[in-house]
C-alpha cells in the first residue's frame, strides 16, 4: 500500500506509528516517549508524556517520508521548543551513542589490520567526529540559545537565522568517504561479519543525521524566521 504524507496522525495507535516505519524508535527516545504503548494514541502518549503531538507528528513524516516539505499549517500548528529539545536530544544521542558504537565497532574491524592502514581509518573516524563535535558545539552555544531568546520575545541583536542558515554544512557528507574505504579498500584480512555491521552502522548514521539537517532547515529555522518578521502563530 503506497504510503501517504496525511496517514500519520495524533489519532493514529503509536504502535501503528512505529509498525509503518521502525526507525522512529529512536525518535521516541530522544522526545522521551518510553516503549509499552498498550492501546494509546499518539496525541494520549503525547499529553501525558508533555511533548506537543504537532512537533512529534511533523518529526514523524520529516523521518518517514523522503522529501517531505511541511506546509505552513504543519509549521504553524507545531510547538518549537519541542522540536529544539528533539534536536538537543538528538546531538546527545549521536555523540553519546551513535558515534561511540561505530567506534567500538570500527576498532574490531581493523584489529587485523597493520599498523599504518589502523592508524589511517581510526585517524579518519576520530577527525570526523570531532568535526561533528564542532558542529553541534556552535548550534548548542549559539543557535539554539538565539532560537530560545526569540522564542521568549528579548532582543537578539544582529544576528538571525538567516545567518544560520548560510552557514549551515551537511554534516552527514564526509561518512561517504569513510563508506567507500570500508567498502572499495578494507584488507581482506578483516571480518566480513564485522565489516557488515560497520556498513549497516555507517548508513544509520548517514540517513540520521541528513534527517536531522533537514528538521533544523525545513522546520526550526522557517518557524524562527516566521517569529523575527513578527508573524502571528501558534508557535510558542
Amino acid at each position: 500500500m503506497k504510503k501517504d504524507n496525511r496517514f500519520l496522525s495524533p489519532d493514529m495507535k503509536m504502535s501503528d506509528l512505529v509498525e509503518i516505519n521502525y526507525r522512529l524508535i529512536p525518535v521516541l527516545s530522544r522526545l522521551g516517549l518510553n516503549i509499552g504503548f498498550g492501546e494509546k494514541t499518539a496525541a494520549q502518549i503525547c499529553r501525558d508524556t508533555g511533548v506537543d503531538v504537532n512537533a512529534f507528528i511533523l518529526i514523524c513524516k520529516m523521518y518517514s517520508y523522503q522529501g517531505y516539505l511541511p506546509t505552513e499549517d504543519a509549521l504553524e500548528s507545531a510547538d518549537a521548543l519541542s522540536v529544539l529539545k528533539y534536536l538537543h536530544n538528538s546531538h546527545s544521542f549521536y555523540l553519546d551513542d551513535g558515534f561511540r558504537n561505530l567506534e567500538q565497532l570500527m576498532d574490531r574491524l581493523v584489529a587485523p589490520c597493520n599498523r599504518q592502514q589502523k592508524k589511517v581509518i581510526l585517524d579518519f573516524l576520530g577527525g570526523y567526529r570531532k568535526e561533528v563535535e564542532n558542529h553541534f558545539e556552535y548550534e548548542e552555544n549559539v543557535f539554539f540559545p538565539y532560537v530560545e531568546s526569540v522564542l521568549e520575545g528579548k532582543a537578539t541583536g544582529d544576528y538571525s537565522a538567516a545567518a544560520f542558515e548560510e552557514n549551515h554544512s551537511n554534516i552527514e557528507e564526509k561518512l561517504n568517504d569513510l563508506k567507500n574505504i570500508v567498502m572499495k579498500y578494507l584488507p581482506p584480512a578483516c571480518s566480513q561479519r564485522l565489516a557488515n555491521e560497520v556498513l549497516y552502522a555507517l548508513f544509520s548514521l548517514s540517513e540520521d543525521l541528513e534527517k536531522h539537517t533537514n528538521i533544523e532547515n525545513l522546520v526550526l529555522v522557517p518557524m524562527v524566521n516566521r517569529l523575527e518578521k513578527g508573524k502571528e502563530g501558534n508557535i510558542r
